[in-house]
């Protein structure tokens, strides 16, 4: 089993980074291997609403000069996705909003390619708005029928500076959990 992590931040190594390692920290206690993509920071063009995912049908776009289908194949490859952003005035980053856009309609274009897959979203906010960039998030998994696990409360957690998150204690452990159900969800899957 394979779970494939995608970090919306720009901040490579930032909160956001730290909120998804903790869930695959988890993942990998269970044996599941991880991996985690870099998204933030990278260029990956928004949906430019052309429909030609529609007329391929193969779940890739074809819009090719980024990261965009090398990303979906990650995601058709693995068992399970998280997609983790920071809160940018309300929302996810413009990279977590552009492979939400492209991977939803991609994946939805060549028979739900996301069905049935294991998927958590995760959000680090200064202040608010982390509640909007989970649902955000797992607009991506639910219109292609993904399953989700849930945790104790909101996969999302409080900090501003590099590190901050760690202070969140409630958001460590919500996070924690969440890593703990995402394992026994997929491991009930394969059995």
């Amino acid at each position: 089993m394979k779970v494939v992590a995608f970090n919306g931040s720009p901040r490579k190594n930032g909160n956001t980074s730290i909120a998804i390692g903790a869930v695959l920290a988890e993942l990998e206690r269970e044996g599941i291997e991880t991996e985690i993509i870099q998204v933030g920071g990278k260029d990956i063009k928004a949906c430019n609403g052309c429909g030609k995912c529609k007329d391929t049908k193969d779940g890739f776009c074809v819009i090719d000069k980024d990261i965009l289908n090398d990303c979906l194949k990650k995601m058709y490859e693995a068992d399970g996705i998280i997609v983790g952003s920071p809160v940018y005035f309300g929302s996810v980053t413009p990279e977590t909003k552009a492979l939400i856009d492209r991977a939803g309609y991609c994946a939805r274009a060549g028979g739900y390619l996301l069905k049935r897959k294991v998927c958590a979203g995760v959000a680090v906010a200064r202040r608010q708005g982390a509640v909007s960039v989970v649902n955000q998030i797992n607009n991506l998994f639910i219109l292609n029928q993904a399953i989700l696990p849930s945790s104790i409360y909101w996969n999302m957690g409080i900090g501003k500076g590099i590190g901050e998150i760690k202070n969140d204690e409630e958001a460590m452990n919500t996070i924690k959990i969440l890593g703990e159900n995402m394992a026994w969800l997929l491991q009930k899957l394969s059995s």
